[in-house]
């Protein structure tokens, strides 16, 4: 399998950690299958949920709508915070960037007055690139599964290092299923599910958002 780094690392590094669940690679061409999953995914709503690897006993859900943008919600021991994707720009919240970032082991603190701001930056590849599956993920066979719901899925892998995921796809209608991933003695495992269904997605205002620069001002990191 070719070498990947972690999806929302092309976002920003720091996130990197928040929503480690997918690796990315820079192959050329792709399985016809894994091409089908990925335009279904960009071109019609879903919702995910499950747990994560950046936070130890952390959970995961995301919802995305084509028209309207991505959401991410994510939960640790001790916090909480979202993460929004639109037009290619995330917005991250604060509370989750300064515990990513303590992750990484940098020393920041939000102030109080601060709690309810989202940071901007871009999303290189687009909003897509926290969900996509990569363009060099390879068939497995070996792995091939059917869920207890008694969907048959095709299972397509991509690896770095110790690092792993491996995407079960419908083998009848090309829609992602499920994902389990594997990142530094971490597992977590994430479903997807009420494809084409109805989400509010609401962008940050401008008033409650800040550049990266203005945040490490302001957080003194």
């Amino acid at each position: 399998m070719a070498v990947h780094g972690s999806t929302p690392l092309r976002v920003l590094a720091a996130v990197a950690a928040v929503a480690a669940t997918a690796l990315t690679g820079c192959g050329a061409g792709g399985d016809p299958s894994v091409e089908k999953a990925n335009d279904l995914l960009r071109t019609t709503s879903f919702h995910s949920s499950g747990g994560t690897t950046a936070f130890a006993g952390g959970s995961q859900e995301l919802w995305w709508d084509p028209g309207r943008g991505l959401r991410m919600e994510v939960t640790w021991d001790g916090g909480s915070g979202e993460t929004y994707c639109g037009d290619g720009e995330t917005y991250t919240g604060a509370a989750l960037l300064a515990a990513a970032l303590k992750r990484k082991g940098e020393d920041v603190t939000v102030p109080a007055g601060m709690t309810d701001v989202f940071v901007r930056s871009r999303a290189p590849g687009g909003c897509e690139a926290y969900f996509r599956i990569p363009d060099d993920a390879e068939r497995i066979p070996a792995s091939d599964r059917t869920t207890a719901e008694g969907v048959r899925t095709e299972a397509f892998g991509v690896s770095a290092g110790t690092a792993s995921d491996m995407y079960y796809v419908d083998g009848d209608d090309s829609r992602l299923v499920e994902l389990m991933s594997y990142r530094d003695g971490r597992f977590s495992t994430t479903e997807y599910d009420s494809y084409g269904g109805k989400f509010a997605i609401e962008m940050p205002p401008d008033g409650r958002t800040m550049s990266m620069d203005e945040f490490r001002r302001r957080v003194g990191g």
